[in-house]
């Protein structure tokens, strides 16, 4: 027998029992006589059934999968999310359905998507969350946890940093430096987002410094390498000196295009990035950072998700983890 098309209906035949006695036992129901158990159990090895999750839900109304929204699954910023995310997953014994938009706009087709899989909750990373996105996510009424999002009005639990004080404290590492005229480098930027939260720390340390804020300065593109690595001919027509970039893979092009364009780093030209992901230490020369706790960061949210399917309270709704700096070779030693 074909042990991908092994079903409930094959086990209770063999054991000779009833469908709901095979039930109780998958699910580890202690009403099942010791014999009877270990005679299901046996027949279940040696058939190699597997019980499909959803199928084992009609029951329960609990199919102990978990949906991850994730706008990209090559970016590895989300990447060492999704891990965090999914090793925590694993020690509750969650499996991770995953709803990607493969770097184009996120539709809420994507939700539904996961919905028809039934899965008990849902996590959302991404750089911004769109209103209709959000409301979508609120009206499903299953738990719902962002991570890496900032949700202003509070309406989901979230895990993130505290984007507007990290990049303020960045750019103010750029200007002890002696830098005048600093550029940010970020995807187009709506309100309420965290990139709008970095732009607004980004010029709060300008301000502080008494420096100008020029339009002229503000560089926005697709969040991909050869996005950053074009925008790198933008700068060097520009007055700027140094540069913030809101995400790795934007700044590792950013870094290409200024070094094939002649400019040399950090001598010419300083570049920070926010991510500090693998990739900000493969370039050369490797890419000073703010530094997450991104794994940390997935990790924490998918236990507050545990917590909210399991109808716990949670502690905290909205939770900022601690940043940091590294200090690389794109920007000369402090």
């Amino acid at each position: 027998m074909d042990k991908q098309t092994i079903t409930i209906y094959d086990v209770a035949r063999e054991a000779k029992v009833s469908m709901a006695t095979v039930s109780r036992v998958v699910n580890g129901n202690a009403n099942v006589k010791p014999a009877t158990k270990e005679k299901v159990e046996k027949v279940i090895a040696e058939l190699g059934y597997r019980p499909n999750a959803v199928a084992r839900g009609l029951a329960s109304r609990k199919t102990t999968t978990v949906g991850l929204i994730i706008p990209d699954l090559t970016d590895q910023y989300f990447a060492e999310l999704a891990r965090g995310i999914e090793d925590v997953a694993r020690m509750y014994d969650y499996q991770i359905i995953l709803s990607s938009s493969n770097g184009t706009d996120m539709k809420t087709d994507l939700i539904d998507n996961l919905l028809g899989k039934q899965v008990d909750g849902m996590i959302y990373m991404g750089n911004q969350i769109a209103p209709d996105f959000e409301e979508r996510l609120i009206e499903i009424d299953l738990p719902v946890v962002l991570t890496g999002t900032l949700d202003v009005d509070k309406k989901l639990a979230s895990v993130n940093i505290d984007y507007f004080r990290a990049f303020s404290a960045a750019t103010k590492r750029l200007i002890e430096h002696g830098h005048q005229e600093i550029g940010f480098v970020s995807v187009p930027i709506t309100k309420h987002t965290k990139q709008d939260y970095k732009l607004k720390g980004y010029q709060d340390a300008l301000v502080q410094a008494g420096l100008e804020l020029s339009d002229e300065l503000l560089f926005e593109a697709d969040a991909t390498y050869e996005a950053g690595y074009a925008v790198a001919k933008k700068i060097v027509d520009s007055d700027a000196t140094a540069a913030m970039v809101a995400t790795d893979e934007m700044a590792a092009g950013v870094l290409n295009g200024l070094t094939d364009l002649g400019v040399k780093i950090p001598e010419d030209f300083e570049l920070i990035s926010s991510n500090n992901s693998q990739l900000t230490q493969i370039t050369r020369p490797a890419m000073s950072s703010i530094t997450q706790p991104i794994y940390d960061m997935g990790a924490v949210a998918m236990r507050m998700l545990t917590k909210l399917m399991q109808h716990e309270a949670l502690d905290e709704t909205q939770i900022e983890l601690n940043y940091g700096f590294a200090e690389r070779g794109s920007t000369r030693k402090s």
